[in-house]
């Protein structure tokens, strides 16, 4: 007669164990390794350790999926801070980036909550941070500062907010921004014809986001040529 199977005694023993030990992590520091049945099992922090009420002694039976959802947003967690440490980043940026190198989508929200709860996240000081960067080192004008700031899913009014108040700040103008960016460029150009010239100074000015206006203005400042609006027009790329 075949024998029926039981469920309970052909089932696959729960996955689990006693907890051993708990010592300081040697690659990971400031973190910790869950020693089971004298093996490391997870890595976790002492928040979570403190919150799970894990100690040599308890088990860890039923809680192993718990225990590895932590473990792997903590490794999601870890892996933000260290992009941060490389460079400041917006909430939404840093999100898509953590996603992009193979991070569940929903451990890097948790992520980024947590980094914006503690503070090392802060859309409205990125922003600050990167216009006054870029309108000094790049030499982006607002509409290209408003775009890159779109990009990296920082809200519109931050970003104005944060290009008004530097640009009062610094006391920056377009125009004489623009005309110094000209002037500059000018020097590389030596050699090239008139037409050319103003076609290639008006392509860089405009790829930076500034307005026809303000780039027929600096060409006309960096070259000592004055052009009439059918010049002007004449400039702008095809």
């Amino acid at each position: 007669m075949r024998r029926r199977p039981n469920v309970e005694q052909d089932a696959p023993p729960p996955a689990g164990g006693t907890i051993t030990g708990i010592v300081a992590s040697p690659r990971a520091p400031g973190r910790f390794t869950v020693m089971v049945d004298g093996k490391a099992a997870h890595t976790l922090g002492l928040a979570a350790i403190e919150r799970l009420g894990l100690c040599v002694g308890a088990t860890t039976f039923g809680r192993e999926e718990l225990l590895a959802r932590e473990e792997a947003a903590l490794r999601t967690y870890d892996r933000a801070v260290m992009m941060l440490a490389a460079r400041g980043r917006a909430a939404k940026d840093l999100e898509r980036q953590l996603v992009r190198k193979g991070e569940p989508l929903e451990f890097a929200r948790l992520a980024v909550e947590r980094l914006v709860a503690e503070g090392f996240v802060d859309d409205e000081s990125y922003a600050r941070s990167f216009v006054r960067s870029k309108s000094a080192g790049a030499g982006l004008a607002r509409f290209r500062l408003k775009q890159e700031l779109g990009r990296q899913g920082v809200e519109r009014a931050v970003a104005d907010e944060a290009i008004a108040e530097v640009f009062e700040e610094e006391s920056i103008d377009e125009v004489a921004t623009a005309t110094a960016l000209a002037a500059k460029r000018v020097r590389t150009l030596r050699g090239v014809d008139p037409q050319s010239q103003r076609r290639r100074l008006y392509s860089f000015l405009a790829r930076r986001g500034y307005s026809p206006p303000v780039i027929v203005a600096a060409i006309e400042t960096a070259t000592g040529d004055s052009t009439d609006g059918e010049q002007a027009g004449d400039t702008q790329p095809d």
